[in-house]
C-alpha cells in the first residue's frame, strides 16, 4: 500500500472562517462544519479539517496546481484584496516568481498558516 496523507488539522482563530476563506480562495466547495472541525476537501486524497484553537501557531502548506487554477486562484486574489508574494518571508510582496517553479507563490490567513501554490510554465 502506498501512503498518501487523508487529512491534517489546520489551526485557526475561526474555523468556519478560516475554512471559507481557504476554499474560497482555491475554488473549493465548502460544505459546513462537522462537529468541532470546519472541514475543505482538496481533493480526493486529502481534507483540511479546520480546528479553532486559543492560540493557533500557523503551519506551511504546498501545493502544486497547474496553470489554469493557478491564473484562477490569482485572479481570486487579487479579487479579493488578498496579499501574496514569492518568497515565505514576503508574502505580500505583489510577485508570482518562485525558487521551485516557473510561477508560484505564498499567501496566509489571520491564524498564520501560509500557503503556497507553485505551479510550472
Amino acid at each position: 500500500m502506498s501512503i498518501t496523507l487523508n487529512h491534517t488539522i489546520v489551526p485557526a482563530v475561526d474555523n468556519e472562517q478560516a475554512a471559507v476563506f481557504f476554499a474560497g480562495i482555491m475554488g473549493l466547495p465548502y460544505s459546513g462544519r462537522v462537529r468541532h472541525f470546519a472541514p475543505v476537501r482538496v481533493n480526493e486524497q486529502l481534507t483540511l479539517d479546520f480546528m479553532t484553537v486559543d492560540q493557533p501557531v500557523g503551519l506551511h502548506m504546498a501545493f502544486d496546481v497547474d496553470p489554469a487554477t493557478f491564473d484562477q486562484i490569482l485572479a481570486r486574489l487579487h479579487a479579493g484584496g488578498v496579499p501574496y508574494g514569492s518568497e515565505p518571508d514576503e508574502p505580500d510582496n505583489g510577485r508570482t516568481d518562485h525558487a521551485l517553479s516557473a510561477r508560484g507563490l505564498y499567501f496566509s490567513d489571520d491564524a498564520g498558516n501560509l500557503y503556497e501554490l507553485m505551479s510550472p510554465a
